[in-house]
């Protein structure tokens, strides 16, 4: 289980062409030039502080920019300008971290982040950054501290997001009940969320509370046709189960039968085998 991928802005999506990282570089490249340029003829007071603020940023979105198009060697550039400008600046040690990451220095990264979190601890951002390379290192309650201060804060964009990945540290840490609270607040902040949706269905069902399943469950099939997202053997599986409670036949049904074409080798088909043998 992997918790969404993260960048020093947040979460983002993760599908973006070449073409897209290109007219971004190109838009920072000329930002970052004006920018640059203004800070030349500009000979102190308010204004130069402004423009190194500003450059400080260019140069932060620079190197997003080059580690979102997997170059790392520009990102590490664009970090060292940027902290040229201000050393202690949390958000470039934030992007520096995830290089560091990306490119298998996984201690350094630890230690990258936890710098980045001492500059400034008000910074969502890079808390919901670490918390993903806490889980994915199976760290999963200090992954879960992280997210929680994440949730909490109540200015942060992703804010969702960051209640349904502290939803899914919870369940690695067999905590049930925190994690079903995690999932009704992500789905109350964002009702697009159907991982949440799907996880809060299987939630329903293990406490046999069947309305309460099924409303979660309408919540994802909604989420899932928007996103266009396919059916798992998982999803299916408690699709069946859900809409077994009510009775709902054809239904069922249909279900089974994606289950049995795309998925015969799944754990969740062997279930399906075992309650068709069973009745």
């Amino acid at each position: 289980m992997n918790l969404m991928r993260l960048t020093s802005a947040g979460l983002r999506p993760i599908n973006r062409g070449p073409g897209l990282v290109r007219g971004r570089l190109l838009w920072l490249v000329l930002g970052l030039t004006l920018t640059t340029a203004c800070q030349t003829t500009t000979t102190g007071g308010f204004q130069a502080s402004a423009d190194r603020a500003q450059a400080l940023e260019d140069y932060i979105q620079l190197a997003v920019a080059y580690y979102d198009a997997n170059d790392m060697a520009g990102a590490r550039r664009h970090i060292n300008n940027a902290l040229a400008i201000d050393s202690r600046s949390s958000g470039a040690y934030n992007v520096l971290a995830l290089v560091l990451q990306r490119e298998g220095d996984l201690r350094e990264a630890d230690q990258t982040f936890r710098r980045a979190i001492s500059l400034d601890r008000t910074n969502s951002r890079v808390r919901n950054n670490y918390a993903a390379f806490l889980f994915s290192q199976m760290r999963y309650s200090e992954a879960f501290d992280q997210l929680r201060l994440v949730a909490d804060d109540v200015t942060y964009e992703g804010r969702g997001y960051a209640f349904e990945n502290l939803g899914r540290s919870a369940l690695m840490l067999d905590r049930k009940p925190e994690a079903e609270q995690a999932f009704e607040r992500a789905l109350q902040l964002n009702g697009n969320l159907y991982i949440s949706a799907l996880e809060l269905t299987q939630l329903k069902l293990e406490k046999r509370d069947w309305p309460g399943a099924r409303q979660a469950w309408a919540q994802y099939l909604t989420s899932r046709e928007f996103f266009n997202v396919p059916f798992t053997a998982r999803s299916l599986w408690i699709g069946i189960q859900v809409e077994s409670q009510f009775q709902n036949t054809a239904q069922v049904e249909a279900y089974a039968r994606i289950l049995s074409m795309l998925f015969q080798h799944s754990p969740e088909y062997q279930m399906l085998r075992n309650l068709a043998d069973g009745n």
